[in-house]
């Protein structure tokens, strides 16, 4: 059969769901409200602190606070928790930028070390042999959707007396064991970037449960101010990271339809038929009881060039995400300072996990054998 990339007919000409999905009457209410009575700021308006304390709940936790981006979300977490200068905070080597970067904000080291090599969530082995006398804290990425498992890791971590502080960037309404992750460290970070599973263009939350560390974590976002101090007191060296009342009424009323989405995105991810095909879905880690599918990782184990792939299925319609490369690998970041550990694993994830995009598994479960049919087709081309 004839690929579309060159010149054959594509398995899919019908475009996948859009993302962000259109506007809920609640959304559109609840910004019309804000918008009409002009108190636009985090500062002015209620909308924020409402959906800080919704999050936080929904966390297992106390306290939350707004923030402009998760990146800077991690960054004041980190830094709410005491970590600084010269400290080391170890990362994986399976994520974004931002996770190193934010370490970075702080002062501290990047510590990159290798991930599992099933499910390519954070290793607490790969963190249990990268702690040294400096290590402060420790950062579990819960990639695409899917909970770390946080016990392992945990126990790492009290043993040496590291901080934890989660980046749930991917997860929002995963939970671990039963627990909804963001509770399960000391601190955790959402994001609601434009891809995201809740989204205002930009934006994140951080949840934690002690309120000491609410208490720095808020005052690092609000220009050193004290919670409930004086505007002009600035006792500490604060920023301004705050959300917008906008941005947080397009999010709120997002809550109620959260688990909805998650449901269709699973639904989408089991129908998917890889049989016959040397295509596999990358596992969820132990303990995972609600996966938020965020992303679906396939591992592709077949000898076929990693840029054909990705854009002969882009031409039969169905379009596929390269992923991540490893940190380590990004010349910004050792040269920033990061320590970087052997990560086999991660590398090879670069060469051969690719991602199906959350707009995608939004679709109608139905048409998941329109990704099935269309790697059956390219991996052909090559065999």
């Amino acid at each position: 059969m004839k690929l579309a990339i060159d010149g054959g007919t594509p398995v899919r000409t019908a475009p996948w769901p859009a993302w962000p999905p259109p506007l809920s009457d609640g959304q559109r209410k609840h910004v019309t409200q804000v918008l009409d009575r002009g108190l636009w700021g985090a500062t002015q308006g209620t909308v924020c602190a409402d959906l800080a304390s919704e999050f936080a709940r929904r966390s297992g936790v106390g306290h939350g606070v707004t923030v402009a981006n998760a990146t800077l979300g991690l960054f004041a977490a980190l830094r709410g928790l005491g970590v600084g200068q010269g400290d080391e905070v170890i990362i994986p080597a399976y994520t974004f930028v931002a996770s190193a970067t934010s370490v970075l904000l702080t002062g501290a080291i990047p510590v990159i070390v290798d991930v599992d090599p099933v499910d390519l969530h954070l290793s607490a082995e790969a963190v249990e042999a990268a702690v040294t006398g400096r290590t402060a804290a420790v950062m579990p990425v819960h990639l695409a959707g899917s909970p770390v498992d946080m016990e392992p890791l945990n126990a790492v971590a009290a043993r040496h007396g590291l901080k934890v502080v989660e980046d749930c960037a991917q997860a929002h309404g995963a939970t671990y064991h039963g627990r909804p992750v963001g509770g399960l460290g000391d601190a955790g970070v959402f994001s609601f970037q434009a891809s995201k599973a809740m989204t205002a263009g930009e934006g994140g939350v951080i949840v934690c449960r002690d309120e000491a560390v609410y208490g720095a974590t808020w005052s690092t976002c609000n220009l050193g101010r004290r919670p409930g101090g004086a505007w002009y007191d600035h006792p500490e060296v604060g920023w301004n990271l705050r959300l917008t009342e906008i941005q947080a009424a397009l999010l709120l009323p997002w809550l109620e339809r959260l688990e909805e989405e998650i449901t269709r995105r699973e639904a989408f991810a089991a129908a998917l038929d890889l049989g016959g095909l040397p295509v596999s879905v990358v596992p969820q880690p132990a303990g995972t009881t609600r996966d938020s599918r965020h992303l679906l990782m396939l591992r592709v184990d077949a000898p076929i060039e990693r840029e054909f792939l990705l854009a002969a299925m882009a031409a039969e319609g169905v379009p596929l995400d390269g992923g991540y490369p490893p940190l380590g690998t990004m010349a910004a970041l050792t040269g920033a300072g990061a320590r970087v550990e052997p990560c086999p694993v991660a590398e090879a994830a670069a060469r051969s996990v690719v991602w199906v995009r959350q707009q995608m598994l939004m679709d109608d479960p139905a048409r998941a054998a329109d990704v099935s049919e269309a790697l059956a087709k390219v991996l052909a081309s090559r065999g």
